[in-house]
């Protein structure tokens, strides 16, 4: 409630506001040849996206400023059109025709899996400008913190290191993102370990956020949302460029940009070094990052042909155990119990009473991950004449690395190892240190043949991929305090694990009248996948699992005209089980079945320009989305452990999420804006049991209920509320909130993390000065009303020393107010 009345205040501040505006800009965009409407082509006023044009090729544009401006627009295989544009009063209306026949962009690439207007999905679109506003060196999730049904965490407490990202409630495990249309989840786990490619946001050309299945991707299904990543992109002037932060925590980040523009006509080149490192805001939780970006480029009329590499190293202290209950609410009875049941020792309770949340679990100096990341994409694309054109790409990424961890007295047996014999006494535990590796390849290749007449009424794609990923998981013993006959690097568990994934599919939108569209999408996914030896646990894990999934979707649009439109669709998600579920069980324990997903979508949008409000010029959009994402043999945690502890999954028959995304914005030019978005969800397990243990340590199966869905807030919400009080000079304040988030499945308020709602501040001040392009000074302040939360936890249960079932909840508190402060330079 309070959010929804922050959200009215500013409106009405907004509605009072003085009348800077000047008039609005609207027109149509047609092939010059032909005089034929061009649905879609892409507007940009002084460089920042300002929509897309209708069905009809017509758009629309916020009231804009006094003064000169660029308007660029650009449509796939026409010429871009660059055009000044004067603010003035009263509305100015365009015709612009573009020229066919354009050198391709790296556009071609991408947009075969993109979501548009006539794809009846609901999306987000970002472009480089957008992501620029936030980045201060924090990973990729805290960019995307303000967009529709997103809730971010971080292990280290300010977002820099291991964060992750939910939409929907749902993991990254369940978003499937690419890059340049390269799949980036880690096969096996599913996971996108962003904390690999640290500042890949400052080599990103545009990003798009699909919520729900959306549209055919490559790679693993989108069971939440799916995150499109490109890179590519043609800057025509050469350009060096500098960010430079620094922020609490001992938070640096530098990086060097630079780019030759088009040399000849044809030849490109781009490159970026970057480093970011902190201390991080819980104990013992640095990070060291590096990471570089390189892409040379050749373009013709016709043809685009592009290499493109780029690789993260990252070294992070272990803060992934987060904190013990405790330490969050100093209840020294509870402490005590985590004691008695041996999740902490005497020592580390200590410790948890003098640190507090921001308490580290671990103290071996060189307790860390240390993971490196190399991406090579080769990009191809081809015009086939006037209506085709053709984009493929070939991929290897490679992977490898390890974290180290020192662990007391662990039986030898345990490392398959003999006990230790001296004289009369037998030892069979040791103190020691090893390092867990993964070592990797992950290759193949994409294509799309995409067919766009100039007419624009039916648009097609025919894709698809083929991806093979080999992983080895080992581990190795480094030092041991007792040891006998112990190689050096004395490896204790092998295995290899190899998944094969190809998927094929055919899309197409039809342009039925000038008011009704149609969307079909068909794909064909085949998984082969088989892991060969021991686990750490010494557990033979061999598995072989192969599975076929079909996934149809389908959506219409009504257009309504004054920029109005209504969506529906429909779309099926299928994926396998991740590694965990196949190694976590009992050896030859293989059945964890596929999921699956029916996703219905609906809405209305309304973009329109120029309107008169209370005597102001304003610019608005929004958007009205209901989604019913009915499951079928959702995997969930059921609170069984496994023989060593770890936590079970199981299928359950049936499972939902329901809820309403809203999302408007008011503009008033250049000069003062909000932007809201609203989730309104339930997200519910049906006949779930809960499982827990007697004071015999037998698992007992509660009575089926219906239960809420961990992680799942009913409530998320986001206002950003920015103004440019003078030239140059832009503030903005960000609010986020979050409704309570329950830790397991249990709806137990007592396994939950608290609501919490945040508030940032944000200050960009840029000039020209004669001797360079633009130096900006910017400052971000984080949690500016210093609220303490925690933002991720998990849970788990047993009979502890008391005889009765005990609970033990583990939290990642986030960070006080903090800030960052950057200089950026750019020539």
């Amino acid at each position: 409630m309070k959010t929804v009345l922050l959200a009215g205040a500013a409106l009405c501040a907004l509605a009072t506001a003085p009348a800077w505006a000047q008039g609005p800009v609207s027109g149509t965009v047609t092939d010059a040849r032909t005089g034929e409407a061009l649905p879609g082509a892409t507007i940009l006023l002084d460089g920042t996206a300002s929509g897309t044009t209708d069905a009809t090729g017509a758009f629309a544009l916020p009231a804009v400023p006094a003064g000169t401006h660029e308007l660029r627009i650009s449509f796939l295989g026409y010429d871009a059109l660059v055009q000044r544009v004067e603010g003035q009063a009263g509305e100015q209306r365009l015709r612009n025709a573009l020229q066919p026949g354009a050198v391709l962009t790296g556009e071609a690439l991408v947009t075969a899996s993109q979501a548009n207007d006539r794809t009846g999905t609901a999306y987000t679109n970002l472009s480089k400008e957008d992501l620029a506003k936030r980045n201060f060196g924090q990973d990729l999730p805290y960019l995307l913190d303000q967009t529709p049904s997103v809730v971010v965490n971080s292990d280290a407490g300010a977002g820099v290191g291991y964060t992750d990202i939910r939409i929907r409630g749902t993991s990254n495990t369940g978003i499937n993102m690419t890059i340049n249309g390269v799949p980036l989840n880690d096969p096996e786990s599913r996971g996108s370990f962003l904390v690999n490619l640290p500042d890949l946001a400052s080599s990103i050309n545009s990003l798009q956020v699909q919520r729900g299945v959306g549209t055919s991707q490559n790679g693993g299904a989108a069971f939440g949302a799916s995150i499109n990543i490109s890179t590519l992109g043609v800057r025509r002037e050469a350009y060096a460029e500098s960010q430079n932060t620094y922020g609490s925590f001992n938070t640096w980040k530098n990086n060097v940009q630079f780019g030759t523009g088009l040399v000849g006509g044809h030849f490109t080149v781009d490159g970026r070094l970057s480093r970011i490192a902190t201390d991080g805001y819980m104990n013992r939780a640095a990070s060291d990052l590096k990471s570089y970006y390189f892409a040379a480029g050749y373009q013709a009329k016709s043809t685009l042909l592009k290499f493109i590499t780029f690789s993260g190293r990252e070294k992070t202290y272990q803060a992934w155990n987060g904190v013990p209950e405790p330490a969050i609410t100093g209840n020294r009875a509870l402490l005590q119990t985590y004691v008695d049941n041996g999740e902490l020792s005497e020592a580390n309770a200590a410790r948890v009473l003098r640190e507090g949340r921001r308490y580290s679990y671990y103290t071996y100096d060189n307790q860390t991950d240390n993971y490196q990341q190399n991406h090579y994409q080769l990009h191809l694309s081809q015009g086939l004449g006037p209506n085709w054109n053709v984009g493929a790409a070939a991929h290897l990424t490679r992977g490898f690395g390890y974290y180290e961890s020192y662990r007391e007295r662990r039986k030898f047996s345990d490392y398959g190892l003999p006990n230790v014999v001296v004289g009369n006494q037998t030892i069979t535990r040791t103190n020691l240190i090893d390092q867990k590796w993964l070592d990797n390849y992950f290759y193949g290749g994409t294509f799309a043949l995409n067919y766009q007449p100039r007419e624009g009424k039916l648009q097609a794609t025919l894709g698809g991929a083929w991806n093979r990923f080999n992983n080895d998981h080992y581990g190795e013993i480094i030092w041991a305090q007792y040891a006998q006959n112990i190689a050096h690097r004395q490896r204790y568990y092998f295995n290899n694990a190899t998944k094969t994934d190809y998927n094929a599919y055919a899309r197409a939108t039809w342009q039925a009248t000038s008011w009704l569209g149609v969307y079909g999408d068909l794909q064909l996914r085949r998984i082969g996948y088989r892991i060969d030896g021991i686990e750490d646990d010494q557990n033979d894990v061999t598995t072989r699992a192969r599975y076929t999934f079909f996934n149809p979707k389908a959506g219409t649009t009504v257009s309504l005209g004054h920029g109005q439109q209504l969506y529906a669709s429909f779309a099926v998600g299928q994926r396998e089980p991740v590694r965990a579920d196949f190694t976590d069980r009992p050896a030859g324990d293989q059945t964890a079945r596929p999921e699956r997903l029916e996703d219905y979508e609906g809405g209305y949008r309304i973009n329109r320009a120029g309107l008169s409000w209370l005597g102001l010029i304003t610019d608005v959009r929004f958007e009205a989305n209901y989604y019913f994402m009915n499951y079928r043999d959702q995997l969930v945690a059921t609170g069984q452990l496994n023989d060593v502890g770890t936590a079970l999954r199981t299928n359950v028959a049936r499972s939902y999420r329901r809820g309403l995304e809203l999302t408007g914005a008011v503009a008033a030019a250049d000069k003062i804006s909000l932007s809201s978005t609203l989730t309104l969800s339930q997200n519910r397990i049906q006949n779930y049991r809960d499982v827990v243990y007697d004071e015999n340590f037998e698992a007992v199966v509660g009575a089926p209920r219906t239960s809420t869905i961990s992680y799942s807030p009913a409530v998320v919400s986001a206002h950003t509320l920015e103004g440019q009080p003078l030239k140059g000079l832009r503030t903005a304040l960000l609010l986020k909130t979050v409704s309570r988030q329950y830790l397991d499945n249990s709806a137990n308020k007592n396994r939950s993390l608290q609501p919490y709602q945040t508030l940032d501040f944000r200050v960009r001040y840029a000039f020209r000065p004669v001797f360079m392009k633009e130096i900006e000074l910017a400052i971000l302040v984080n949690n500016l009303l210093n609220r303490e939360y925690a933002a991720n936890g998990y849970t788990y249960s047993y009979v502890g020393a008391s005889g009765r079932q005990e609970t033990f909840n583990w939290y990642y508190p986030q960070a006080t107010r903090n800030f960052l402060a950057s200089v950026n330079v750019k020539f």
